[in-house]
C-alpha cells in the first residue's frame, strides 16, 4: 500500500519462471510514466546550418512520404488542459502490534489478508527490499504507515480514481491538488481484482475532471503521465504503448497496456493519457531489476476501469459474473490429444457442483471456444469475458464436447469474494500400504484409489514417479489421484494399460490425463513413448 519500489531477485523465496521473459525480474507495485520524445534526423554542417541527411535517390522518396506526416512538436498544450484534474494521494495506516518476532514474520503486508496484491507482496517481499516490521517502526510495536500515491478526477463533484494498493486499508486518506490545495477524501470502494479504487474528496467543488478514453489504445501510439513519483507532484513524462494485453501474473483478470515510461514510486494511480487528452489507463505497475524505472510499466485500460468504477460508485463493491468451472490453457499438446487443429479455447478442468456450467451440462474435458459468438482465445480470456458480464445475465456458449461441437444456454450465477479448493485432509498413510503396479512406459507406479488410506474412492493413485520420465516432467508427484485417461474413467493399472494402448492405435502422439491434486483437478498431455 506504500507503493515503494520492491527488489526481490536476491530473495530465497523467489522461484525465476522457466523460460520467461520476465525471469530474474521483478515487479513494483507502482503506477506508469511513459518516456520517449521523437527525434529528428539530420547532419549538421558548420558552414550551411542542419543538412538533411536522406541524400540518396533511394531514399528521397522515403523521406518526402515522412514529412508528410504530422510529427508533435511537443506536448505543451495537452498537459497544460490535463495537468489539473491530476491529484497526488496521501495516505495514513496504524499499523497493527506484530504476532511474533520471528524474521519470517511477513504479518506488516499492508494488503488485505488473501488479496491477490498481498499474496503478491509474500512472494517478492517488503517496500524497498526493507525486512519485514521496519516500516513503521520497530518489530512488535505499533506505528503510523505513509504512503503516497496519484489519482485522478474524473467527475466536477469530486470523485477521484487512484489504485487499490494505494488505499487499501487507510485511516485516513488526503489529496493534494495541481494548485496546492489539500482536502480529506474518503474511500467509495475498492477492487483488489483489477486493482483499482474510487475515492470521493471532500469540501470542494467543481474541480477539473479527465474524461476515460473509449478507444483501444495502438502499439506505437504516445501517451502522456502525470504523476507524484517521490512525493513531488505534478510530473509529467511522455512515451508510446510498447504492447497490450500483458499478463504479470497478479490474477485471471490481467489485461495490462505496456508504456516505455519511466515510472518510480508514487505514480500509482496517476493517469496515462493519449494525445486526445483523454485517460487511455491508470499506471500501476512496473518491472525492474533494482526496483526503479527500466521502462516498462504498465496501465489498467480505461475500458476495464469505467466498468469498474461505475459499480464502486453505484455500490462501493463489484459483481462478476460466474459460470462455476475450474479452467487451464490449451496447449499444444493438450490440442493435439484433443484432436484439435489450434491450440484455443479454454478447456474445463473441473465443473463446480451446483454451479451454472454443470447445471447446464457441461463436463470435465469440454473445451469453451466462444461466448456469446465472439471467440475465445485461451483460458485468460474466458476468464476476463465472464468477469466483464453482469450476474443473471444470459450466455451462449460454444463448446467442443466429446469430439463434438455444441451450444449451451446459461444464465450467470455471481463470483464469490473468495475461491476456495478443498483439499482432502484425511492423508492416511499413502505409502505402507500397496506400493502398486508400474507402468514403465509412463514411468508411474499406480495403485487403485480405493486401496491406499485418503486418496477417495475414484481412479488410481501415483505411488511412485520415475524422476527420469516424461510424466515427471509434466509434474507428477506422489499422491496425485488420475481420474480419467483419454476421456475414460480408470480404476486400476490396467485401465491406464488399455486407454494408452488405444490412443497409440489411433496414432495419438499423446494422452490426456485428467488429475486430481490436493483440493484442484487438471488435465495433463503425456506424451506416449513409441513401441
Amino acid at each position: 500500500m506504500t507503493d515503494r519500489p520492491t527488489d526481490f531477485s536476491s530473495l530465497p523465496s523467489y522461484q525465476a519462471p522457466r523460460r520467461s521473459l520476465f525471469s530474474a525480474r521483478k515487479f513494483a507495485l507502482m503506477a506508469s510514466v511513459v518516456a520517449g520524445l521523437g527525434v529528428a534526423v539530420y547532419g549538421f554542417s558548420p558552414s550551411s546550418g542542419p543538412v538533411d541527411i536522406f541524400t540518396s535517390t533511394a531514399h528521397a522518396q522515403v523521406n518526402n512520404e515522412v514529412r508528410k506526416v504530422a510529427q508533435p512538436v511537443g506536448f505543451a498544450d495537452i498537459v497544460e488542459r490535463v495537468k489539473p484534474s491530476v491529484i497526488s494521494v496521501k495516505v495514513n495506516i496504524n499499523e497493527k502490534v506484530a504476532k511474533n518476532d520471528s524474521a519470517d514474520n511477513n504479518d506488516d503486508s499492508p494488503f488485505q489478508p488473501g488479496s491477490p496484491m498481498e499474496r503478491f507482496f509474500r512472494r517478492f517481499g517488503g517496500p524497498d527490499g526493507m525486512p519485514p516490521g521496519m516500516r513503521g517502526g520497530p518489530r512488535g510495536g505499533r506505528g503510523a504507515v505513509t504512503g503516497q500515491g496519484s489519482g485522478f478526477f474524473i467527475s466536477p463533484d469530486g470523485y477521484a480514481v487512484t489504485n487499490n494498493h494505494v488505499v487499501d486499508g487507510a485511516d485516513k486518506v488526503e489529496v493534494t491538488t495541481d494548485d496546492g490545495k489539500t482536502y480529506s477524501a474518503k474511500v467509495i470502494g475498492t477492487d483488489a481484482r483489477t486493482d483499482v479504487a474510487l475515492i470521493k474528496v471532500e469540501g470542494g467543488s467543481n474541480f477539473p475532471f479527465a474524461k476515460l478514453s473509449d478507444g483501444k489504445p495502438r502499439i506505437g501510439d504516445w501517451v502522456l503521465a502525470v504523476g507524484n513519483p517521490f512525493g513531488l507532484g505534478g510530473t509529467v513524462t511522455a512515451g508510446i504503448v510498447s504492447a497490450s494485453g500483458r499478463d504479470i501474473g497478479n490474477g485471471p483478470y490481467d489485461d495490462f497496456i505496456q508504456i516505455d515510461a519511466p515510472v518510480n514510486k508514487g505514480n500509482s494511480g496517476g493517469p496515462a493519457f493519449n494525445t486526445e487528452g483523454e485517460v487511455m489507463g491508470v499506471n500501476t505497475a512496473i518491472y525492474s531489476p533494482s526496483g526503479g524505472s527500466v521502462g516498462i510499466a504498465f496501465s489498467i485500460p480505461a475500458s476495464t476501469v469505467k466498468t469498474v468504477i461505475a459499480q464502486l460508485k453505484d455500490k462501493g463493491s463489484v459483481s462478476r459474473g460466474w459460470i462455476g468451472v475450474q479452467i487451464q490453457p490449451v496447449t499444444a499438446d493438450i490440442a493435439d490429444s484433443l484432436g484439435l487443429k489450434k491450440a484455443e479455447g479454454a478447456l474445463v478442468a473441473e465443473p463446480q457442483a451446483n454451479g451454472p456450467a454443470a447445471k447446464a451440462g457441461i463436463e470435465s474435458g469440454d473445451v469453451i471456444t466462444a461466448v456469446n459468438g465472439e471467440t475465445v482465445k485461451d483460458a485468460r480470456e474466458l476468464a476476463r469475458t465472464i468477469g466483464g458480464l453482469a450476474p443473471g445475465a444470459a450466455v451462449k456458449l460454444n463448446v467442443l464436447h466429446k469430439g463434438q461441437d455444441k451450444v449451451v444456454n446459461l444464465t450467470l450465477g455471481q463470483l464469490p469474494n473468495s475461491l476456495e479448493a478443498k483439499a482432502d485432509t484425511d492423508n492416511g498413510d499413502k505409502g505402507g500400504a500397496t506400493r502398486g503396479t508400474d507402468v514403465p512406459k509412463l514411468g508411474l507406479t499406480l495403485a487403485p484409489a480405493n486401496s491406499v488410506a485418503g486418496a477417495g474412492k475414484d481412479g488410481v493413485v501415483v505411488t511412485e514417479v520415475d524422476p527420469k520420465s516424461a510424466a515427471a516432467e509434466r509434474g507428477f508427484k506422489e499422491g496425485d489421484v488420475i481420474l480419467e485417461v483419454a476421456g475414460k474413467s480408470v480404476t486400476n493399472a490396467g485401465d491406464v494399460r488399455e486407454a494408452i494402448n488405444a490412443a497409440r492405435t489411433d496414432n495419438k502422439n499423446s494422452v490426456l490425463m485428467r488429475i486430481k491434486s490436493g483440493g484442484s483437478s487438471r488435465f495433463v498431455a503425456v506424451p506416449l513413448a513409441k513401441g
